[in-house]
């Protein structure tokens, strides 16, 4: 639902300029952005996001981020089955999947043209299955197979991120509580394993490094710079990862103190995995120098199913059983949202005020629905009927995404907004070239429609043309003026593609840029 109401973001424009120009160049396995090799990542999220422009229309947000909607639905689908399997409790299994669909990040990157979420998906396949190959002793090879073919989509999807992230902090914790047994008659399936995982997973990058060899090397000693470099926080940066679970910040965090959990648990082993699981993955990703809050995704998943530990535990004593102090996290956590639904019209109104023009009705209705979700959490956690309350907040996160969604627009006015969108029809029409001096904005690429010529001041081109325009960035005009002395500048027009007005915080500078018209003497 409202898969297109946020804006692009700097990802998102990079990945769905390379998946339109898949299409127009027919570029599918030399990937480029804005006519520049773009080997980053491999390709296959891109594929799809290219398939959803060819069915329907690169102008369509919808169409380009469906694929990380479906396999974010897919990934909550095998994280049930995969919970059935370690858990042995289909009721937990399925509790575990809604708090893992119902997580921020979660919600986020499967709203969201970034490709994260296709590594993780398919990594939670791959391990579905592996965990079965490791388990039992049916089925071997099947198990083993499709594990490679999903473990090397993983990769195919974002390289090795999900392997280390989700992967490997698996093995450790499989290793340590269930240990492996009966390995004589698996050891040719997993050599099979591991054959298709590496096809799978390196035809790409052997590809590009004898089609295109020394860009691919180049590209490839940025990326391992930047891990290095770029983005670099403390060791402790992401202790608050919990956080990241949105409605069930406190409840998750409650789930991770084992000492107090251990007693309460009823499959103790599983509970150890899946600690161990989120807790590895915590350490691992600490470890890297670069960190961002968004590479926290893989932790939600193993997360989701400690959390279920404990949510099954309130389930079976919150009404008698649980002392006055166990119950202080559920009533914080549960309680704060029945408090924001009754609050929400009022709250809501007095926030939005003026920006609620043309969003009366989303702001209606989700206040309809909104107000008795709220009240009846608030009944439920009075009367200690907990697992009403736990789907209640289900309830109010599906109808905040259904209905009340679109009001994040309500925060976004600029008066001044003005896209490039035309521009490119224009200069097929005028037969005058468009180019860019000094900057490479994917936003700006990406809206304006097509690939934009590039000119660099430190190794100028000087085009062929006589005349011809420059997108130029806020205030450089003079840097413009010296690069081309002997050519008549005049100013066109401002292109601002902020969503919010330049005093506020968030503007972006990149994605504001004047046009200039050059012409020669």
């Amino acid at each position: 639902m409202n898969l297109d109401v946020l804006y692009p973001n700097i990802m998102e424009a990079r990945n769905f300029i390379t998946a339109r120009e898949m299409v127009s160049d027919d570029s599918w396995l030399l990937t480029t952005m804005n006519g520049e090799a773009r080997y980053e990542k491999p390709p296959l999220p891109t594929w799809l996001a290219a398939f959803g422009g060819m069915l329907f229309s690169f102008k369509s947000l919808i169409a380009l981020r469906v694929p990380s909607a479906i396999i974010t639905f897919i990934l909550v689908l095998f994280s049930y089955r995969f919970g059935v399997k370690f858990l042995k409790d289909k009721k937990q299994a399925f509790i575990n999947s809604l708090i893992l669909a119902t997580s921020f990040y979660i919600i986020f990157a499967g709203r969201n043209g970034t490709w994260d979420i296709f590594a993780h998906g398919f990594m939670i396949i791959g391990i579905y299955f592996i965990f079965q190959f490791f388990s039992e002793d049916s089925k071997i090879w099947r198990n083993a197979l499709l594990a490679g073919t999903f473990i090397g989509l993983s990769f195919m999807s974002k390289g090795p991120v999900s392997h280390f992230a989700l992967f490997l902090p698996f093995i450790i914790a499989y290793s340590i509580v269930y240990k492996y047994s009966n390995f004589k008659k698996k050891w040719l399936p997993l050599v099979g394993l591991i054959l298709v995982t590496a096809i799978i997973s390196a035809w790409w990058p052997y590809y590009i490094t004898v089609m295109d060899g020394d860009t691919a090397k180049a590209i490839a000693e940025k990326e391992t710079t930047a891990w290095k470099d770029r983005n670099v926080r403390p060791f402790y940066y992401y202790w608050s990862f919990f956080v990241q679970s949105g409605v069930w910040t406190v409840v998750a965090f409650v789930s991770l103190l084992y000492p107090y959990l251990k007693t309460r648990v009823e499959n103790l082993k599983a509970y150890k995995f899946s600690l161990f699981w989120t807790l590895a993955a915590v350490v691992l990703l600490s470890l890297i120098p670069e960190k961002k809050s968004r590479y926290l995704l893989p932790v939600l998943i193993p997360l989701a199913y400690t959390t279920s530990f404990f949510i099954m535990y309130v389930f079976r004593s919150f009404q008698s059983k649980m002392e006055k102090f166990e119950r202080i996290p559920i009533y914080l956590n549960f309680g704060l949202i029945g408090l924001v639904g009754l609050a929400f019209p009022i709250a809501g109104y007095i926030f939005l005020k003026d920006n609620l023009t043309g969003f009366y009705t989303p702001f209606i209705i989700t206040s309809l629905l909104l107000v008795p979700i709220g009240f009846f959490i608030l009944k439920y956690l009075y009367e200690r009927k907990i697992q009403r309350v736990f789907y209640l907040i289900v309830f109010f996160l599906m109808t905040t995404i259904t209905f009340g969604f679109p009001l994040a627009n309500a925060f976004l006015e600029n008066p001044k907004y003005n896209s490039l969108e035309d521009i490119s029809r224009k200069a097929e029409t005028e037969k005058i070239p468009v180019y860019m001096f000094n900057i490479q904005s994917p936003e700006l690429v990406w809206d304006y429609g097509g690939k934009v010529s590039l000119l660099h001041s430190h190794a100028l081109e000087i085009p062929k043309e006589t005349t011809f325009k420059a997108l130029v960035m806020i205030g450089a005009k003079k840097s413009l003026e010296k690069a081309f002395p002997n050519y008549r500048i005049t100013h066109l027009e401002t292109f601002d593609l902020n969503p919010i007005e330049d005093t506020k915080k968030g503007y972006k500078d990149r994605l504001r840029t004047d046009m200039y018209l050059i012409e020669k003497n």
